[in-house]
C-alpha cells in the first residue's frame, strides 16, 4: 500500500451552478480525509464564505495556499487561482464565473501535469460560458485529452453495476455517421479494454457494442453502418481473442437489461449511452475519462443553475467521483509496482 494518500485536485466549475454546493457537502464528511488529501482550486472566500448556506450549516476551514507543493495531508487545502473579487449570483452565470471556471481547471491541470497532484475531480462547467479565445473546447474531456497529449480518450460513465463508454462525444448528431470510421471504433474498443484491465482490474473483460441505427440496421434495411463498419471491427477483435460482442439494438439491449451480462457497453454516440446511464444511475454515476495518462473523474450531471443557491443539490455523484478517482489511482499505483512489492 502507498504510504501517502492520493492528492486530489478539485476544479470548482461554474460558481453560479451547484459545483460549490456539492463540493461543500462532500467535504463535510471527515472520513474523506482518510482516503485522500483534497485540494480545492479557488479561493475559499469565493467558494464558501460568500456561498449561500443555511444559517446552521457547518463551517469548513481551509488551508489557503499559493502553491500546491505546500499542501498538508489530513487538511482541507485551497490553492488561490484568482485575486479579484466578483459578485456571485447563484443561478446566474457571468463572464466572471466562466473565467473562474477556466482558471481553476487550468491551474489544477498544470499541477497535475507537474506531479503536485495525483488525480483530478472536476465540478460541472457550462460549455458555453467557459469559452474564451484561449479555451475552445466543448467540454472537460476534450480539453484534458489535448492538454495531456493523448491521441484519443474515452468518455466512460461508471456506476457499481453499469459501465457505458461512448465512441463519439460532444458533436452534433448529424456528424456521427461520418465520424464513425473503422479506425476510430478500433481505437475506442482498445481504450475500453485497456481501461477495464488497467483501471478496474478486470483481467478478461466482456464488452458489448451497440448498433448505430434502429434494430442495429436490420441487416442493412435501416442503415449500412453496422455491416460496413461495426460488425467487421467486432469480428476482428473476436478473432484476436477478445470478448467483444455485437452490434446490439440499443432499445432491446437496455430494455431487457442485457447489459448486466457484460463488464462494459460501448455506445456509438453521446445520448445513446448517457440517456440509459442517467436514467439508471443519475444520482451516483461518475464520468471517468479513460485513455489519459492521469486520473480524472467528475459527477455525471451539469451545472443545474435552476437549483443553485437553494441548498437542495444532491452530492452523491460528486462523492462517487472522489471515491472512483481514489480507486483508479490505487489500481494504477499497485499495477506499477514491481511484482516483489505487490
Amino acid at each position: 500500500m502507498p504510504q501517502n494518500l492520493p492528492r486530489l485536485g478539485f476544479s470548482v466549475g461554474d460558481l453560479a451552478g451547484i459545483g460549490p454546493e456539492v463540493i461543500y457537502k462532500t467535504l463535510l464528511d471527515e472520513r474523506l480525509l482518510k482516503i485522500c488529501t483534497p485540494v480545492i482550486y479557488g479561493t475559499a472566500t469565493a467558494l464558501f464564505d460568500d456561498f449561500p448556506t443555511p444559517t446552521d450549516a457547518e463551517h469548513l476551514t481551509f488551508r489557503q495556499l499559493r502553491d500546491a507543493a505546500d499542501i498538508a495531508p489530513g487538511r482541507l487545502n485551497a490553492v488561490t487561482c484568482w485575486e479579484e473579487d466578483f459578485a456571485l449570483a447563484p443561478g446566474q452565470p457571468s463572464p466572471a464565473t466562466g473565467q473562474a471556471a477556466r482558471e481553476s481547471l487550468l491551474a489544477a491541470s498544470r499541477d497535475l501535469k507537474a506531479g503536485k497532484l495525483d488525480a483530478l475531480v472536476t465540478a460541472p462547467i457550462s460549455k458555453d460560458n467557459t469559452q474564451a479565445d484561449d479555451f475552445r473546447f466543448p467540454g472537460h474531456t476534450e480539453f484534458l485529452t489535448s492538454y495531456f497529449g493523448a491521441p484519443e480518450s474515452l468518455m466512460f460513465l461508471v456506476d457499481e453495476g453499469l459501465r457505458i463508454a461512448t465512441v463519439t462525444g460532444h458533436i452534433p448528431l448529424k456528424d456521427v455517421p461520418a465520424r464513425l470510421t473503422p479506425e476510430l471504433l478500433r481505437t475506442k474498443i482498445s481504450l475500453l479494454l485497456k481501461s477495464l484491465k488497467q483501471d478496474f482490474g478486470i483481467l478478461k473483460p466482456r464488452v458489448a457494442v451497440l448498433g448505430l441505427n434502429p434494430h442495429a440496421g436490420e441487416n442493412g434495411l435501416l442503415g449500412s453502418e453496422e455491416g460496413d463498419v461495426v460488425t467487421p471491427v467486432i469480428q476482428q477483435f473476436a478473432q484476436d481473442g477478445h470478448l467483444v460482442f455485437g452490434p446490439f439494438p440499443a432499445d432491446g439491449y437496455f430494455g431487457t437489461q442485457q447489459f448486466r451480462q457484460f463488464d462494459a457497453t460501448l455506445a456509438l454516440y453521446h445520448d445513446q449511452g448517457l440517456i440509459p446511464f442517467k436514467l439508471m444511475a443519475f444520482e451516483r454515476g461518475v464520468n471517468f475519462t479513460a485513455g489519459l495518462p492521469v486520473v480524472r473523474t467528475s459527477p455525471d450531471h451539469g451545472t443545474a443553475y435552476g437549483l443553485a443557491g437553494q441548498f437542495k443539490a444532491e452530492e452523491s455523484s460528486f462523492r462517487a467521483a472522489v471515491y472512483l478517482a481514489c480507486e483508479v489511482w490505487q489500481q494504477r499505483w499497485e499495477a506499477a509496482q514491481p511484482r516483489s512489492v505487490r
